[in-house]
C-alpha cells in the first residue's frame, strides 16, 4: 500500500496554505486509479511520485485535481520536495522530472524551501477579444484589463483589479466560471505585500485555490515589470491565506516558502 502524506505548502503552521497530498509509487497505476484516488483526498491537488534514480532528476512527478490531471503545480511540487527531503536529511535538493513543465527543483532554505518553475508570459488582450467580456462577467468585474498567457503553457488569465479590497471582496459564479477552461488570477497591489491574489480553477474541478504557485509563476515576472525588480513578496487572499516571496531569474521563476505535514498514513488500494 503506497505511503501517504498531507502537507499544508506556503504555510508556517498547521490548516493555513495549501493542503496537498503527496503519494510515492512503486510504479504508475492507470490514469483512472490515479483521478479516482485525488477525487477520494477532495484537495486541490495530489501528486503522484515515482523514484528515477539514474536519470536527469530524482523522481518523475504528476499533479491531480479530484477531476483531471494539469500540466504544473507549484504548492504540490513544494508538499512533494519537503516530504524527500524530510526522508533524506543529508540532501540539500531534490529533482523532479514532469510531463509537460519541464523539470523542477526544489531545494532547501533557511527558511523553509526554494522552488523553481517556469516563468508564465502574459500578454494583454486585444481589443475585442471575445473571452474577455464572459472572464469578466463570471466573476462579478464591470471593467478590468485582462492578460492571457500563450499556448503551450496551461492556460491563465491574470485579471488586474484596483486595490486588495477589491480582490477580496470578489464572489465569482463558479458555475459559468467552470466553463471557461483557464486559471483565472485575479490580482492588485497588496496592503502589506507587493501583491495580493484570488485565484479560480472551477473548470478543473477546484472553485478557489488557497495558494497557488503556478499563478506565481505568472504574477511574478509580470509585477516584476510593473515594479521594477526582480524580488517581490505576494500573498494569497483566500480564506486559508498563504505568503511567498518570489524572485525572477531570466526565464525561471524561484518562489521561498515554507511546509507542515499535518497527516500520514497510508493509502489503501
Amino acid at each position: 500500500m503506497p505511503r501517504f502524506t498531507q502537507v499544508d505548502a506556503f504555510a508556517d503552521r498547521p490548516f493555513t496554505g495549501n493542503p496537498a497530498a503527496v503519494i510515492p509509487l512503486d510504479t504508475w497505476l492507470p490514469d483512472t486509479v490515479l483521478t479516482a484516488i485525488a477525487a477520494e483526498n477532495n484537495l486541490s491537488e495530489t501528486a503522484f511520485l515515482l523514484a528515477t534514480p539514474g536519470g536527469p532528476a530524482d523522481h518523475e512527478l504528476r499533479w491531480f485535481t479530484p477531476t483531471s490531471e494539469i500540466a504544473m503545480c507549484g504548492h504540490a511540487t513544494l508538499a512533494a520536495g519537503h516530504v524527500l527531503l524530510g526522508d533524506d536529511l543529508s540532501l540539500t535538493h531534490v529533482r523532479f522530472a514532469t510531463r509537460q513543465a519541464g523539470v523542477l527543483e526544489v531545494r532547501r532554505a533557511d527558511d523553509g524551501y526554494m522552488l523553481d518553475l517556469p516563468a508564465t508570459g502574459m500578454t494583454a488582450a486585444t481589443a475585442g477579444d471575445v473571452r474577455v467580456a464572459p472572464l469578466l462577467a463570471a466573476l462579478g468585474v464591470v471593467d478590468a484589463p485582462v492578460f492571457f498567457s500563450a499556448p503551450p503553457v496551461q492556460e491563465t488569465a491574470v485579471i488586474l483589479l484596483p486595490d486588495e479590497a477589491a480582490v477580496r471582496a470578489l464572489a465569482p459564479d463558479m458555475k459559468a466560471l467552470a466553463a471557461i477552461r483557464l486559471m483565472a488570477i485575479c490580482t492588485a497591489p497588496g496592503d502589506r505585500t507587493d501583491m495580493v491574489s484570488r485565484v479560480f480553477v472551477p473548470a478543473w474541478g477546484v472553485d478557489e485555490d488557497p495558494v497557488t504557485g503556478s499563478a506565481h509563476a505568472a504574477l511574478a515576472p509580470w509585477w516584476s515589470a510593473r515594479l521594477g525588480r526582480p524580488e517581490t513578496t505576494a500573498h494569497q487572499a483566500s480564506a486559508r491565506g498563504g505568503d511567498m516571496r518570489c524572485r525572477v531569474a531570466g526565464d525561471r521563476v524561484v518562489l521561498t516558502g515554507r511546509c507542515v505535514t499535518v497527516i500520514e498514513g497510508v493509502f489503501a488500494v
